[in-house]
């Protein structure tokens, strides 16, 4: 099991559709270590969905390897209409929540969360055209996974699948059992929560120089 996986995407390529597709193929005609090598291929990307849901590594893991096992078990029932990747993502976003359920840390996703004047950023500075000439990269990172550890769950769920994982609206939309538009609703709310802590971060930053 991976020990620290980021929250955030580092720079790696894509799987290739065709190659999981060839590998699942492989799998359903007895070939199990055909499997071995999409969890290698996918391991770090689900990790980093339920750590970034779950904010607790053993319950990240535990997500993790029933999203695997539950992928396996269920890997017939995968038509091949959507990808791979999205199709165990899906998977793992389900255990994800489950956890946070059990441990009482989720809010139903349908009940709106009322964040007043927070939902309104007091500072307008675009925090994503100068971090980077400002922090190093990894002080970057750090920061922005605490930022997106902060935000409430309802939220932060969505923020990780769209921004974080770039799926789409109508991806995140069937994960989470929400329609389109709560989707977007919520995905708003979750930036404008990142943009006032970031930007009050960066804003309060000292410029440098003598």
């Amino acid at each position: 099991m991976p020990e620290k996986v980021p929250l955030l995407p580092i720079t790696e390529p894509e799987a290739g559709e065709d190659q999981d597709r060839g590998l699942v193929n492989e799998v359903l005609a007895g070939k199990l270590n055909a499997f071995e090598e999409l969890v290698r291929r996918h391991d770090r990307r689900i990790y980093r969905v339920t750590l970034a849901i779950t904010q607790n590594k053993e319950d990240a893991e535990d997500a993790m390897q029933d999203a695997f096992l539950k992928a396996l078990e269920h890997l017939n029932q995968f038509a091949g209409a959507a990808r791979f990747s999205t199709w165990l993502t899906r998977i793992a976003v389900n255990e994800a929540l489950q956890r946070l359920r059990k441990r009482g840390r989720f809010d139903s996703l349908e009940e709106p969360i009322e964040l007043g004047d927070s939902l309104v950023p007091q500072q307008v500075e675009d925090w994503r055209d100068n971090p980077e000439q400002q922090y190093a990269k990894e002080e970057l990172r750090t920061l922005l996974e605490k930022s997106i550890g902060s935000l409430p769950a309802i939220y932060r769920a969505v923020f990780v699948l769209r921004d974080v994982e770039h799926l789409s609206n109508e991806e995140a939309a069937t994960m989470l059992e929400l329609s389109v538009p709560a989707i977007k609703s919520r995905l708003l709310r979750a930036r404008l929560m990142m943009r006032e802590r970031l930007s009050r971060h960066f804003a309060a930053a000292p410029s440098g120089g003598s």
